[in-house]
């Protein structure tokens, strides 16, 4: 089942979704009343505790009776995230000398909300390295690819089976993997094999939305921890 960006990207057709890229945000908007706002948005437009359906109906409510654009949804969602993230884990507090995260995106709309969290991130002064082993064929989707990669933010080609790899070169991971639209009995390879991984982990997880793994019409938490 799609819902949000996935679902209009099909109901509009690919070339449709090509709107005007959205500014960069500035350092001030990090503030507390900022962060407050933003952190609020995300909470309004993540469903952890709602079934498939009702997720389904909050976002095309916000999509047909409020206007909001597909692209705008996901922008808040992933500064959202990143000014939660600098908040829970700041650069004083990390334990590497360098501030890496390891972003691990999806193909569905999770996985573009994982990108834009990577490139504020980036904007932040983290150093974010992406791992997107199947990139979503939506032109919204390649946007924020694109503009990831004018930052510089570098995409992994593989992601190494062996966990002490991951512990000793990031200070966290970011799960952008799977989100509540996703039927956790469809889930195939490569994403059974990343979730094996990166449940082995000894370093913080951050998930965007619901945990990867986790089954939202059953009450079961499978997945990741964070």
């Amino acid at each position: 089942m799609d819902t949000g960006a996935e679902a209009v990207c099909r109901k509009r057709g690919r070339g449709d979704l090509r709107v005007a890229r959205v500014p960069e945000l500035s350092r001030r908007e990090t503030g507390p009343r900022g962060a407050a706002r933003h952190t609020a948005a995300n909470a309004a437009l993540a469903f952890p505790s709602r079934s498939r359906a009702e997720a389904a109906a909050i976002e095309t409510e916000l999509l047909d009776e409020y206007r909001f654009g597909p692209q705008q949804l996901i922008e808040m969602r992933g500064y959202a995230c990143a000014v939660a993230i600098t908040k829970a884990f700041p650069l004083s507090s990390l334990s590497r000398k360098q501030p890496t995260v390891l972003a691990v995106c999806g193909p569905e709309q999770n996985g573009a909300v994982g990108l834009v969290c990577a490139r504020h991130l980036r904007i932040f002064d983290y150093e974010p390295t992406i791992f997107y082993p199947k990139r979503s064929h939506c032109t919204l989707h390649q946007d924020f690819t694109v503009q990831c990669e004018k930052m510089d933010i570098p995409f992994l080609s593989y992601l190494p089976t062996e966990v002490q790899l991951i512990n000793d070169a990031y200070n966290m991971v970011i799960d952008a993997i799977l989100g509540p639209e996703t039927d956790i009995k469809s889930v195939k390879e490569p994403y059974t094999g990343i979730l094996t991984t990166l449940k082995q982990v000894k370093i913080p997880t951050a998930s965007v939305d619901m945990p990867s793994g986790w089954d939202v019409e059953e009450a079961r938490a499978d997945g990741l921890q964070p």
